[in-house]
């Protein structure tokens, strides 16, 4: 063979030739492979094309298939038809959510409501080898946290499906929520550790994933006689750390909407009754609770970097919606019927 770096300049014709033939040899080849991918593709032979049975080949467009249609199950799921509310029973140590979850729980169901209750995830860690020893390991707190809500998202999304795709009124009753674990973390800690697990927001924690959250004050503040750790292995504080941790508990959940907190103003029965009625309301039942709420105007805009550390507050901005019917719009130059007001034009009846 003549070296690849040789050209025979005296036989330009056949090399012209021979450049011809080599380049209809390249497309016949070029042709054929592109014919073995696409019948490779639609799973035809070349004999298929001699002949046609009139199946569907296993890659083109499936036509709609009845049969092939989500269940009753999956569609509740995907839209669930009737009303599903989340749930959080939060507070200090030996604050009563253990007896409040199975109270809420029997009164729910008597009235027609499927529930389930979401337990407490670091509880359920610790009952199943997690040691208080662990937090020697520098870091091990954002570890044990991130354990805990993954534990706990998890939890409640899976209950969440099922009682969706039951397809009947349901509470998710939670012993506790994700905003939880901010009370066992730093400000700056806490914050570091939303970003790392790329929540833009709190608001996707609180507000955004629980409807009503209840907060029940521990034993250890207003009922100290009462406070003990008996019924709850996995806690060890004392009475003035069950008040310093129900505090920041308390805090953490600053700025939902539907935060009641449930002190011991009352014997614990009239506690419960206070947390029954609280949810009856919240899910539509007759509820004999009168709540009373204050709202102040205040002169200025308030300075919240001058706040003491020992005032807890969250701001949020509130958006109100006013619906009205135009078949009650006054005509054109009347006035505005009694006990309305005026809103960018229109007259919006409070």
């Amino acid at each position: 063979n003549a070296p690849t770096d040789l050209v025979d300049f005296d036989n330009d014709d056949d090399n012209d030739n021979n450049d011809g033939a080599r380049k209809r040899e390249r497309e016949r080849r070029d042709r054929s492979d592109s014919l073995f991918s696409l019948g490779s593709a639609t799973g035809r032979d070349d004999d298929d094309d001699d002949e046609d049975d009139g199946t569907a080949s296993s890659f083109s467009a499936p036509n709609p298939d009845p049969t092939l249609r989500l269940s009753l199950a999956r569609r509740n799921a995907l839209r669930p038809p009737s009303p599903f509310h989340r749930v959080v029973l939060t507070g200090g140590p030996c604050g009563g959510k253990t007896t409040a979850l199975a109270r809420l729980s029997s009164y729910l169901r008597e009235r027609g409501f499927e529930v389930m209750t979401v337990p407490e995830a670091f509880t359920a860690l610790m009952t199943n080898g997690l040691r208080m020893s662990y937090f020697g390991v520098e870091g091990m707190d954002s570890v044990v946290q991130g354990a805990v809500m993954d534990l706990q998202t998890r939890l409640e999304d899976v209950m969440a499906d099922l009682l969706k795709a039951r397809g009947k009124p349901a509470v998710l009753l939670c012993d506790r929520g994700l905003m939880d674990g901010s009370a066992y973390l730093t400000r700056e800690a806490w914050r570091s550790f939303l970003k790392d697990r790329g929540v833009k927001s709190e608001c996707q924690l609180r507000e955004g994933r629980y409807n009503a959250v209840f907060h029940l004050v521990t034993a250890a503040e207003g009922a100290e006689r009462f406070y003990t750790l008996d019924n709850n292995e996995a806690r060890t504080e004392t009475a003035e750390e069950a008040r310093r941790l129900d505090s920041m508990t308390r805090g953490a959940w600053l700025g939902h909407p539907k935060l009641c907190v449930l002190d011991n103003s009352t014997d614990f029965e009239g506690k419960l009754t206070r947390l029954v009625e609280g949810c009856a309301r919240l899910v539509g039942l007759p509820s004999r609770l009168s709540r009373t709420t204050e709202k102040f105007l205040l002169r200025k805009r308030p300075r919240v970097e001058h706040f003491p550390d020992s005032v807890k507050y969250q701001v949020f901005d509130v958006e109100k919606v006013y619906l009205y019917d135009d078949q009650t719009a006054p005509a054109e130059g009347g006035h505005p019927p009694s006990g309305s007001v005026q809103l960018d034009g229109d007259d919006v009846v409070e």
